[in-house]
């Protein structure tokens, strides 16, 4: 009785996993990571095959990334939304960064950003994403 109790029990636990949540840990620790400059924290999190282009058309491996990690003071995420299909999930949405100049001063870049996350033996990989610049109304 107690293993099937057990084996009960496990099962609620992994049916009650929410993908969603967990993508969305996934870029909350992907934001850390870059916050914090850590590369050994980036590199589990960011697939061997990114694609990571930026708004300004610029287009960077995962060894570009690791190679110069950005100087960014904040990143805000906006409502988001997470489609998940399977192993592989797409995140749409705003996101705010702050940015250090180097004499100096800061600079805000507000974007629409859409992430493809790749869920593998190493879990929630980020493999492909693209920005565009949002236009501040009048």
């Amino acid at each position: 009785m107690v293993k099937w109790l057990l084996l009960f029990a496990a099962a609620v636990s992994i049916s009650a996993a929410d993908p969603k949540a967990d993508v969305l840990s996934a870029m909350e620790s992907w934001k850390q990571a870059i916050l914090k400059k850590d590369a050994a924290a980036l590199d589990r999190l960011l697939h061997p095959d990114l694609t990571y282009s930026h708004s300004d058309g610029k287009t960077q491996t995962k060894a570009d990334i690791l190679k110069a990690l950005p100087n960014t003071q904040s990143i805000t995420f906006g409502e988001s939304s997470v489609r998940v299909y399977g192993n592989t999930a797409l995140v749409k949405g705003p996101v705010e960064f702050v940015n250090n100049a180097a004499n100096g001063a800061t600079t805000t870049l507000n974007l629409s950003v859409l992430q493809v996350w790749l869920k593998g033996s190493n879990g929630w990989q980020l493999v492909a994403r693209h920005s565009t610049k949002l236009i501040p109304l009048p």
